[in-house]
């Protein structure tokens, strides 16, 4: 018997969980470490149940074997079906029982279902990555952007914060001149050629995308930091016009990227922008009554 329903939202930088009883009052919510698969499928597992945990104790509440949940998933890393298919096939166990259901797709998809209240619409979204997802009221569905990082998630977190990084590169090889931005990358990343090769050869996503903030923060006194952002703008900007142009579904702007630089978007974009209704873990909420309710039909 199903008493708690779980939504949980992971990505590269965090998970977050929040719970309901069956008659979808809130009980708790609860963070933990990132669950990107691309971080590592235990890993993902081991923080989910972590975030899920937390919002039990939230509420003063023991968590109770994983039979009486239900948990609807937003991951980052589920359109990899190898990924996918590994993480489902080492759901965790609790008195000899799993879940008693799950319902697993995209950290984009729960999103946009949070922000639309579970109907369709669009988003873009930037966060650690960037990406846009569109749901129309015919059932099909499209993406934009999302494609990983290194190679893409143009504006996003972890794009910022590498070509941050080159910048430093660069004017510790004397090829531009020393910025506000370049300082503030230094004093985090090391300030000789030694360390800032080591901090690089150890950084990934989630590394890069804490750089950021330093964008922001030099923006105001340095050219290139300025650039960096004009550059993020349009990338997410394009994103959006890709997403069915500028008649296309209502749009929500999100992640916390996103909604620092959505202001600066095109007028054909700000036509379409709407307020989110909710986040994506009301999204993997959404989520898993959708899968219940198919499951009972």
């Amino acid at each position: 018997m199903i008493d708690y329903l779980v939504g949980v939202d992971g990505g590269g930088t965090g998970t977050r969980a929040r719970v309901t009883r069956i008659d979808g009052q809130l009980v708790g919510c609860g963070q933990a470490g990132p669950s990107a698969l691309g971080q590592g499928i235990e890993q993902a597992w081991v923080h989910v149940r972590d975030a899920v945990a937390a919002a039990f104790a939230a509420a003063g509440i023991d968590t109770p074997p994983l039979s009486a949940c239900a948990l609807g998933l937003g991951l980052s890393g589920v359109h990899n079906h190898g990924w996918r298919d590994a993480f489902l096939a080492v759901r965790p166990h609790s008195a000899g029982a799993p879940f008693a259901e799950v319902a697993l797709d995209t950290d984009a998809f729960v999103m946009l279902l949070g922000a639309h209240a579970g109907g369709p619409g669009a988003i873009v979204a930037s966060g650690t990555g960037s990406v846009g997802e569109i749901w129309r009221a015919d059932g099909s569905r499209q993406s934009v952007g999302g494609w990983g990082f290194p190679v893409g998630d143009e504006g996003s977190g972890a794009w910022l914060g590498q070509r941050a990084v080159r910048l430093a590169q660069w004017a510790m090889d004397g090829r531009i001149h020393r910025s506000a931005l370049v300082h503030a990358v230094w004093e985090v990343c090391g300030a000789t050629r030694e360390r800032l090769l080591a901090w690089c050869d150890e950084a990934g996503q989630f590394e890069y995308a804490q750089l950021a903030p330093l964008v922001f923060d030099t923006e105001a006194a340095d050219l290139s930091a300025a650039h960096l952002l004009r550059r993020a703008v349009q990338a997410l900007d394009a994103v959006a016009q890709a997403l069915d142009g500028p008649q296309g579904a209502p749009l929500v702007v999100c992640g916390s990227i996103g909604v620092r630089l959505a202001p600066r978007f095109s007028e054909a974009t700000q036509m379409r922008r709407v307020e989110p209704a909710g986040d994506a873990a009301e999204g993997a909420l959404h989520l898993i009554r959708r899968a219940l309710m198919q499951s009972n039909n």
